[in-house]
C-alpha cells in the first residue's frame, strides 16, 4: 500500500471521523489488561476529538479501566472495519470513566436502555470517554475481484511487484490546524 501525502492530514482526519460516526460499532480494550477487546457502540464527537461509550460498571472493560486508573492515564485501543471502501482503522489513546451527566443524557437512547435493568437510573451505568492519540488507517478503493487478481498475480508471477491495493497512513495528532 502506498503512503498518502501528509498534506492531506485534515482530510484524512475528517474521513476517519466520518467512518467512526457512520459505523457506530468498534472493538475496544484496555491495553496491558487481561480484558479481551469487546464490541461497543461508539458515539464519535469530532468537535471534541472524543469517542464516547456507555458501559456497565460490572463489565470487564470498566473493571480494567478502574484497575489501571489508580492515579494515571489508562491506554486503550479501538479498531473499526467497514465493508464500504474496505476502510480499517486502529486507534490508540486514553480512556477514562467520565462523570459528565449532561453528555450521558445527550447520548442516552432506547438502545442503551435495553442493556440496563433500571434504564438511565441504573447505578451500573458508566460513561466512558476515549481520547484518541494516534490512528493507523488502511483503505482501498479496489473492488474485491481486482484485489484478488492483484494478489494472485503478485504471488504467481516471478519478479512481480507487491500488489498496490490501497493506502496506509498514520495520524499522530487529532488537533486541527
Amino acid at each position: 500500500m502506498a503512503d498518502p501525502d501528509p498534506k492531506n492530514l485534515d482530510e484524512s482526519r475528517n474521513v476517519l471521523w466520518s467512518h467512526l460516526e457512520e459505523e457506530r460499532v468498534c472493538m475496544l480494550w484496555v491495553k496491558g489488561s487481561q480484558q479481551h477487546p469487546q464490541p461497543m457502540t461508539m458515539f464519535a464527537d469530532q468537535d471534541r476529538a472524543t469517542i464516547w461509550f456507555i458501559a456497565s460498571a460490572d463489565s470487564d472493560l470498566v473493571g480494567a479501566i478502574a484497575d489501571k486508573a489508580r492515579g494515571r492515564d489508562v491506554d486503550a485501543g479501538l479498531t473499526i472495519q467497514t465493508n464500504k471502501n474496505a476502510y480499517m482503522a486502529s486507534l490508540v489513546g486514553r480512556v477514562e470513566i467520565s462523570q459528565d451527566t449532561e453528555k450521558l443524557d445527550e447520548l442516552w437512547d432506547v438502545a442503551m436502555a435495553a442493556w440496563f435493568e433500571a434504564g438511565r437510573a441504573d447505578p451500573k451505568v458508566r460513561l466512558l470517554k476515549f481520547t484518541p492519540r494516534e490512528a493507523s488507517i488502511w483503505s482501498s478503493q479496489t473492488n474485491p475481484v481486482l484485489f484478488g487478481i492483484k494478489v494472485m498475480r503478485a504471488a504467481m508471477v516471478k519478479g512481480a511487484n507487491k500488489p498496490d491495493v490501497g493506502t496506509h497512513e498514520v495520524i499522530r495528532s487529532f488537533e486541527t490546524a
